[in-house]
């Protein structure tokens, strides 16, 4: 069975986390594709949002599977996790892909799957959902990227609260802390996601492209902008200007419709 479905429309593109009877749990296989899947995206330029969710109704990652091996990796993935493990591997393609990345969280998440939704740039969940990060029930510590990505979301004092209790949240408790942005019921929920990405996709796709770059240049570097950054920035920001896609938002502006942006 393949453990990330793909879809790709109108710039959409959509990764489902396909391990239904494992509560769609991360193995190191499926880590590993969702890899690959998002290379190809970004190879391909093509994709300029995209949604993460889980496969059936009631999860959306209930956490890794540590007992799951790969049987088969290929030469460029294995040289990569010499430095890098499957789902840090993953979860920096996450937060790395050039475009916005949105987690529907269509159910039960918990473990390294909330981790997966702390590394999107908008979390989306039912309004029914549980959640919690339950490493210390389980006598682990977690990595520090790992604890990095969820102070980044919701502050150190929060996430101090979240690894410490081990509890089990509420979705109301979770859009409280800060966990996820939008609370919708189960029937909007899919709606809901997917015009949020359509209208990102109807925006400049250097505009959004450059934008996310700065902001992880940003939170890399806990807000300061070394001299490499500043210069990087200010291509974007040039490359960006002088793009047919600026002359086309300006024409459009002007003659009351809606722009066809092309990336360029």
């Amino acid at each position: 069975m393949t453990e990330i479905i793909t879809q790709v429309e109108n710039h959409v593109g959509t990764l489902i986390l396909n391990r239904p009877k494992k509560r769609n749990a991360l193995s190191q296989s499926l880590l590993i594709d969702l890899h690959m899947a998002l290379k190809k995206w970004e190879d391909s330029g093509d994709v300029w949002t995209v949604v993460i969710k889980g496969a059936g109704d009631s999860a959306f990652s209930s956490g890794y599977d540590i007992v799951s091996i790969p049987t088969s990796i290929p030469s460029e993935i294995q040289e990569m996790l010499k430095e890098s493990n499957p789902l840090e591997l993953a979860l920096n393609s996450v937060k790395q892909y050039p475009y916005p990345v949105i987690a529907m969280m269509n159910g039960y998440t918990f473990g390294a799957g909330l981790n997966l939704a702390m590394c999107c740039d908008i979390r989306i969940a039912m309004d029914t959902i549980k959640t919690g990060m339950p490493p210390a029930k389980l006598g682990l510590v977690y990595h520090p990227e790992g604890l990095k990505q969820f102070i980044e979301v919701i502050g150190i004092s929060k996430t101090k609260e979240l690894f410490f209790t081990a509890r089990t949240y509420s979705a109301a408790q979770a859009k409280e802390m800060g966990l996820v942005d939008y609370l919708i019921p189960e029937k909007e929920l899919s709606a809901f996601t997917y015009e949020m990405a359509r209208d990102i996709t109807l925006n400049a796709p250097l505009s959004i492209c450059g934008t996310k770059k700065i902001f992880n240049m940003l939170m890399r570097n806990h807000f300061y902008m070394t001299e490499s950054d500043t210069k990087e920035a200010e291509r974007l920001i040039v490359n960006a200007f002088n793009s047919d896609d600026l002359k086309e938002g300006q024409t459009a502006f002007l003659e009351k419709r809606k722009p066809c942006f092309k990336g360029c």
